[in-house]
């Protein structure tokens, strides 16, 4: 029997069956919308999609490696300056030495600070990564 030839109706049924469709896989695949070549890069782990991500992960750890580097000279120049001018760590603030305040105190809003900065523009990475695997391709 053809695929394109009804179903015979059986003797219980007494009518006529719908008609039989042919489903190819290859037809379905070409009434698919064409793949955005980026996505199928990064899903296929091809060269392309693999220097994609390479390039969102050194963006993330440049990010990371600057901020780390302003937290190490900010925290770090204070015993610095402490060493090089003992006049100034004997400053009171509101009764506390300089160094306790600064160092003990002021210090956590600061570390909160550069946190925040770090995860607001690291999620502007991956905004920008994002936008351009979408983007359509020119």
């Amino acid at each position: 029997m053809a695929a394109d030839d009804p179903i015979e109706p059986s003797s219980a049924d007494g009518g006529a069956a719908p008609r039989r469709t042919r489903v190819v896989l290859g037809e379905a695949a070409a009434r698919r919308r064409p793949a955005d070549r980026a996505r199928a890069d990064l899903a296929e782990q091809t060269p392309v999609g693999e220097a994609l991500v390479k390039g969102l992960v050194r963006a993330q750890l440049a990010l990371a490696l600057r901020l780390a580097l302003v937290v190490v000279i900010a925290l770090g120049a204070l015993p610095l300056l402490f060493a090089v001018a003992p006049g100034v760590a004997g400053v009171k603030v509101l009764g506390v030495y300089l160094p306790w305040l600064l160092l003990g105190l002021l210090s956590f809003p600061f570390l909160i600070g550069v946190g925040w900065a770090y995860v607001r523009w690291a999620e502007r990475n991956e905004q920008d990564f994002i936008a351009l695997i979408r983007r359509p391709e020119q």
